[in-house]
């Protein structure tokens, strides 16, 4: 079972775009939760995912609980990545089937959300010289630790 990146609302859709791009070359499934701030017929999304986006399983969804419901409740962990998150990502053991849940560009994911899995809120370590990291640079580097702890499953 792979992995999964969930975008909540995502803003730009270059950063979507990147994303796929990194889920074509991981497996990882990739989430959207709307509403979205762009098209999905936006250009500079198929330009930022290139010619990846037949090996990408994408899912949509209307929002939040009617993801975690079509999940079920035989889903794996849910991971919200906030920069106050008090434990690093690095400190927790992914499995296979592991969501990875990323919020918009401009709030991150909504404090009603996070309160409910404040335990599963994970952060990336930074300097206070920035709000926060790109997000599909959050998205790629919590991706590939999951992806070493798992060993690298199916990949070259």
């Amino acid at each position: 079972m792979p992995l999964h990146i969930v975008l909540h609302e995502p803003l730009i859709p270059a950063n979507t775009g990147n994303i796929a791009r990194s889920c074509a070359a991981t497996g990882a499934h990739l989430h959207l939760i709307h509403p979205l701030g762009f098209s999905t017929d936006d250009r500079y999304l198929k330009r930022a995912g290139l010619d990846y986006w037949h090996a990408v399983h994408v899912h949509h969804y209307d929002n939040f609980e009617h993801f975690a419901q079509a999940q079920g409740e035989h889903a794996g962990t849910f991971y919200f990545v906030e920069t106050w998150g008090e434990t690093l990502y690095t400190e927790v053991s992914f499995r296979d089937g592991d969501y990875i849940i990323l919020g918009k560009e401009t709030t991150g994911l909504p404090e009603e959300l996070t309160d409910r899995y404040r335990e599963q809120t994970i952060r990336i370590p930074m300097s206070g010289a920035t709000r926060s990291v790109n997000l599909s640079n959050c998205a790629a580097i919590v991706l590939f630790e999951g992806l070493r702890q798992l060993g690298f499953p199916g990949l070259k």
